[in-house]
């Protein structure tokens, strides 16, 4: 019986518990060398240890895992895990790269590990990674990082990173800064859901779409629905429906 020694590279405790465990049900064998949340945790076990195989998420607490591959040489097989990312998935399919999609279901881990088992004593693996980094990042959507709003006969620029919250009134969409200020902005929120990085806005409801670092608290409501707490205030009271409840919770804890 050959024993293998596994490499997690996961940021979330949840995520690691659940890879373990299945890990554990399905080689019982197998020995979990370590497990790792960052890039520079992960560059640093690298470089005075081996494994055999390693599983490896794409967004770490301190950056996206390719990076590792800029600052090690790493010729260890890798099982990338990911959410669904058009970008990343579309590289990987192109390069030959096996991941799997979260949630983790058993049955996909185990034809990654037969995959791994039927290759690993004949092939060598000399995957570039640089190259798989670089695919992606130019395949990356660039998001919106500012708008040009006029006044009078001016223009002035506002940064995306300086806007609260937009909300619609009246078939107008104002833009809320941090220091409370509102500007019109011609775009609709249809529109700026198109526009603007989703790790950092969010769809409230019909009316609303807040910007992450606004959003002071929320709790539970009736109905299924979460209510927010903006900063700066908002003057109507804020809800997320029972359908968004959990996909807002999910941003939130991203």
């Amino acid at each position: 019986m050959v024993i293998m020694k596994v490499l997690i590279v996961e940021d979330e405790l949840y995520n690691q518990r659940m890879l373990q465990g299945m890990l554990k049900q399905l080689r019982p064998h197998w020995t979990i060398a370590a497990i790792t949340d960052s890039v520079a945790d992960t560059v640093a076990w690298l470089q005075n240890n081996h494994p055999d195989l390693i599983f490896m998420d794409i967004q770490l607490v301190d950056g996206i895992c390719f990076s590792i591959f800029e600052r090690i040489q790493i010729n260890q097989p890798i099982v990338f895990t990911t959410a669904y990312d058009n970008y990343a998935i579309q590289a990987f399919k192109v390069n030959s790269i096996h991941y799997l999609l979260k949630p983790i279901k058993e049955l996909e881990l185990e034809q990654a590990i037969n995959k791994f088992e039927r290759n690993q004593k004949v092939i060598r693996h000399e995957t570039d990674y640089s190259e798989l980094l670089k695919a992606i990042r130019d395949g990356e959507k660039k998001y919106r990082t500012r708008f040009m709003i006029q006044a009078g006969t001016a223009y002035y620029k506002l940064e995306v990173s300086d806007i609260a919250y937009f909300y619609s009134e009246n078939k107008i969409t104002f833009g809320v800064m941090f220091q409370g200020k509102e500007h019109s902005i011609d775009f609709t929120l249809d529109a700026l859901e198109e526009e603007l990085n989703p790790d950092t806005f969010f769809r409230a409801n019909r009316q609303l779409m807040v910007n992450i670092n606004a959003v002071q608290k929320f709790e539970d409501y009736f109905g299924g629905k979460l209510a927010l707490k903006l900063t700066p205030p908002f003057k109507e009271s804020i809800t997320v429906s029972r359908l968004k409840n959990a996909a807002f919770k999910t941003w939130i804890g991203k």
